[in-house]
């Protein structure tokens, strides 16, 4: 996949670029999360000259998830419940229906807020006690998120990298074909909406924005480095771009000058902040061969080894789709079958049967009245599962 890569996912059916996503990202995230605070050294000291190509133990199991993927979860539950408001109310809401989403992550952290009470821990999402689990949420999210009023950004000036590792959804919810040509433009603005609830730095906001665009570019058959064009002519647009835009084209020359190479990547940064992870993902998606070795370059590093492995698995399993991730890695991964239906559920959510509240009734039809009982069926289903709040 260095420079010219053949886009090998063009041949993937949706639910697998999908899945391939959420669950790339998910593996990331797990080989990741041992090593986030080791060094280079240490990595290749313990794994040797490859660095990491398997799990390590952390908080308790093999191939557990952190806070990377459970936002990542909640983005999607979010844009879910928005679907089926839209569907069935006609209102849509995804900017206010995520924010409430983050503040229902904050509760299974531990934590209290005014709009969150018990009445809103609900939905398919909130039965998983797994995600209860506190896996070293980030101080800034937990800040923003405590603070956080309606219809207000967060009031920082920070650009960590936990606003961009869990956008991804954005990118899948746009790249179906009846969002139209405007949907690449439609995942960045949501992106950068998203992460302005808690990340107050226009290099946060335009990293989230960029990822979220190129995601949906990906699932509309682009290549990485297409995708890259058209996600830079959407940054560009906007005032602030510039250190965003310096980082993916510093990805883009190493990646063409110097593929897979643990020292030019170190040039990129150690990926504690937006644009920082955002190049590293890039560099390894651009600059290896295959999956894994993306994959591995993407942990093995001084840095912030959880969220650029998830960054880069995002982009590399929305390009490749599910079956170009090793078996020996989706095996164990925590919460495997709930992030695979979710990712389901974004894949075929335009295909659902919703009925909104004024349905037409004929009596003497019995077709159209069987059409309306099963949409009636399929609603109550769905707003039990992703409540339209």
């Amino acid at each position: 996949m260095t420079t010219e890569q053949p886009a090998p996912g063009r041949d993937a059916p949706l639910v697998s670029r999908f899945r391939g996503c959420l669950l790339g990202g998910a593996v990331g995230d797990a080989l990741g999360a041992p090593v986030e605070f080791w060094s280079r050294s240490e990595i290749t000291l313990h794994f040797g000259p490859e660095g990491v190509r398997d799990y390590m133990p952390a908080y308790g199991h093999i191939g557990a998830i952190t806070d990377d993927t459970q936002m990542t979860l909640f983005t999607a539950d979010a844009l879910l419940r928005s679907h089926v408001r839209g569907s069935t109310k006609g209102i849509g809401a995804h900017g206010g229906l995520m924010r409430r989403s983050y503040l229902r992550w904050y509760r299974t952290q531990g934590y209290s807020h005014g709009e969150v009470d018990d009445g809103h821990m609900d939905g398919w999402l909130l039965t998983h006690r797994d995600l209860f689990a506190q896996r070293a949420p980030g101080n800034t999210c937990l800040t923003a998120l405590r603070e956080s009023e309606d219809e207000f950004s967060a009031n920082n000036e920070s650009k960590g990298c936990g606003t961009v590792m869990r956008v991804a959804p954005i990118g899948l919810y746009w790249s179906h074909s009846q969002h139209g040509d405007a949907a690449p433009e439609e995942a960045f603005r949501l992106g950068m909406r998203s992460s302005l609830i808690t990340h107050g730095h226009v290099t946060a906001t335009l990293s989230a924005g960029f990822l979220s665009a190129l995601i949906t570019l990906i699932c509309r058959d682009r290549s990485v480095e297409q995708a890259i064009d058209e996600s830079i002519a959407l940054l560009v647009a906007h005032s602030g771009y510039e250190e965003t835009l310096d980082a993916v084209e510093a990805a883009r020359v190493a990646a063409m000058q110097s593929p897979n190479d643990p020292d030019q990547l170190a040039l990129l940064g150690e990926g504690w902040v937006a644009e920082e992870a955002l190049a590293i993902a890039l560099y390894c998606a651009l600059g290896c061969e295959d999956f894994e070795s993306a994959l591995s370059l993407a942990v093995s590093h001084d840095g912030d080894s959880d969220s650029t492995g998830a960054i880069a698995g995002n982009i590399l399993g929305a390009l490749m789709g599910e079956q170009a991730i090793p078996q020996r890695w989706l095996a164990p991964l925590e919460l495997r079958d709930v992030i695979a239906e979710i990712a389901d559920d974004l894949a075929k959510y335009p295909d659902w049967n919703l009925c909104g509240g004024l349905l037409p009734w004929e009596p003497d039809n019995p077709t159209l009245t069987a059409e309306i009982e099963a949409g009636l069926i399929e609603t109550d289903r769905m707003v039990t599962r992703y409540p339209p709040y």
